[in-house]
């Protein structure tokens, strides 16, 4: 975050006026990002990459409710991504603790007779805050991105991240374990950073 309030001021209203400069503007909040998710997940989840994850989650997120910022100034704008980031890695590792529950649960089931499982809560209308805040020229360049990729990386990512549904009615819809849904939306996200990281660097480029 070295842009100055001059250069921050700048960005956010050509975010605002053509969305093309949101991408560099969520760019300067990366390395602050990374290191509070890294300090939030630190001995509760033990891959880094998921710092990285979560911090993506977060652009992901901020792109399609960006329209709802109102605020002007740099603080503003980083308190409103840091609770989107915090809301991103609470859900991490609720999944990490579902997961890894479930597993305990399947060692516990050899030495006791099985029993049925709580059916997963339905999943609420898909109506999301950040799906009602979308706008086509906002998210463009996402849209994109998710088109390419896999199918059921695209249903698990989208059901995740932009529906809001917990893990277990994911695992539910897709019938896949939640360890193998959990990796499915990990390889989504994955994929869509390098994708718009890629988006990035080709706008960089003379002519891009």
């Amino acid at each position: 975050m070295n842009a100055g309030p001059d250069g921050f001021a700048e960005l956010l209203e050509r975010a605002r006026v053509a969305g093309a400069a949101l991408g560099e503007l969520l760019e300067l909040f990366r390395a602050h990002l990374t290191r509070k998710a890294e300090a939030l997940l630190a001995g509760r989840i033990p891959t880094r990459a998921d710092a990285a994850d979560a911090v993506q989650q977060t652009f992901l997120e901020a792109h399609a409710a960006f329209p709802r910022f109102a605020g002007h100034s740099e603080g503003e704008f980083a308190g409103w991504l840091d609770a989107i980031l915090q809301n991103n890695v609470a859900g991490l590792i609720r999944d990490h603790t579902q997961v890894k529950k479930r597993a305990v649960g399947r060692e516990r089931s050899i030495d006791s007779p099985p029993t049925a499982a709580p059916a997963a809560p339905l999943p609420g209308p898909l109506t999301s805050p950040s799906q009602r805040a979308m706008r086509a020229e906002d998210v463009e360049r996402l849209v994109r991105a998710l088109a390419a990729l896999p199918d059921d990386q695209r249903e698990a990512v989208r059901l995740r991240h932009l529906e809001g549904w917990p893990l277990t009615a994911i695992a539910e819809r897709l019938d896949r374990t939640l360890a193998a849904t959990a990796g499915l939306i990990k390889r989504g996200m994955q994929a869509l950073r390098g994708a718009l990281r890629k988006d990035d660097a080709d706008k960089e480029e003379p002519g891009g």
